[in-house]
């Protein structure tokens, strides 16, 4: 008796037409979504000539004015006055010179980027330690009307930050916080504290308590058994909401422009501002936010396997 072969499929594994059309989704989304970086980058490296001309340039000389211009600051001078000065000792100097400028110091962008990270990454730290802690708490113990105000917490979320700008505003003149980073720390923490309660609450939920339990029959106290059992295993949810908690203290822009004017101010409000000769420095300002993406950017990509984790973390049960 001759062996039938069999002809069926598998309903989950998709077939090579669907992995086509899938891969050419992504391939173009991937592009139209890199476009955008590309050009910033592109006019970066532009003479502020190119980076306005019209049609716009896309092969060019490139040039790292806009780099230069984005750290110092430069005074125009005229011709005789430059002619007395030693020659240029280095590449911004030599092109602050071409253009019949002098470097007179540094720019506000290196302290700007400074405040960013300091007040991105504390109020980050600040947000995912709080949040974990209430999140286990809520997830292990029994909080009485547990379910409302878990729905509080995620109400502050649902709020557009115009709408408390003003009375935040009045409350840190008062209190003395208004351009400082411990205010804009505290502030970000504020907002982003209910986004990691309701992301680590999802994780350690999928964590058995068999698992505590075990740990403190052996002796272990219940601080012990969360440091040692509980906290290993949500290190994957705890990284995926670290990333989305930075994300938004490292781009948020209306409170940072509100509460803030020079001791403390990132640089999401600042790179706007960066005027050249006759307007806008337009390779500056590209400068700037090419620099910007890069540490959020080199911060997701160091922990992209954590965060691939947190995100289809419970997404199979047995």
């Amino acid at each position: 008796m001759s062996r039938g072969i069999s002809h069926a499929h598998s309903i989950v594994e998709p077939g090579p037409i669907s992995r086509n059309v899938a891969g050419v989704i992504v391939i173009v989304y991937a592009i139209v979504a890199l476009v955008p970086l590309a050009w910033i980058f592109l006019t970066s490296i532009k003479t502020p000539p190119d980076s306005i001309s019209y049609p716009p340039k896309v092969i060019f000389d490139p040039s790292l004015e806009g780099y230069c211009n984005l750290f110092t600051t430069r005074s125009r001078q005229t011709a005789e006055y430059l002619q007395t000065l030693a020659p240029p000792s280095g590449v911004c100097e030599k092109i602050a010179r071409d253009r019949n400028m002098v470097i007179v110091g540094p720019s506000n962008y290196a302290p700007r980027f400074l405040n960013s990270l300091v007040i991105a990454f504390g109020s980050t730290a600040l947000s995912v330690l709080l949040g974990t802690a209430a999140a286990y708490g809520f997830s292990r113990f029994k909080v009485p009307l547990k379910d409302d105000l878990l729905f509080f917490i995620l109400s502050t979320r649902m709020m557009p930050p115009i709408a408390v700008a003003i009375p935040i505003f009045l409350m840190y003149r008062e209190l003395g916080l208004s351009d400082t980073k411990l205010g804009m720390i505290l502030l970000y923490t504020a907002v982003n504290v209910s986004l990691a309660v309701w992301l680590l609450k999802g994780f350690i939920d999928e964590i058995p308590r068999e698992y505590e339990e075990a740990a403190m029959i052996d002796g272990y106290t219940r601080l012990q058994a969360f440091f040692r059992v509980v906290l290993p295993q949500a290190t994957t949810g705890i990284v995926a909401t670290a990333i989305f908690c930075l994300i938004f203290a490292w781009n948020e822009y209306a409170f940072a422009v509100l509460l803030t004017s020079g001791e403390a101010q990132t640089a999401p409000p600042f790179i706007p501002t960066i005027i050249g000769e006759g307007g806008q420095d337009w390779p500056a300002v590209a400068a700037g936010t090419t620099l910007f993406l890069v540490p959020i950017l080199v911060f997701t990509v160091l922990l992209r396997k954590q965060l691939l984790r947190g995100i289809t973390f419970g997404a199979v049960r047995k």
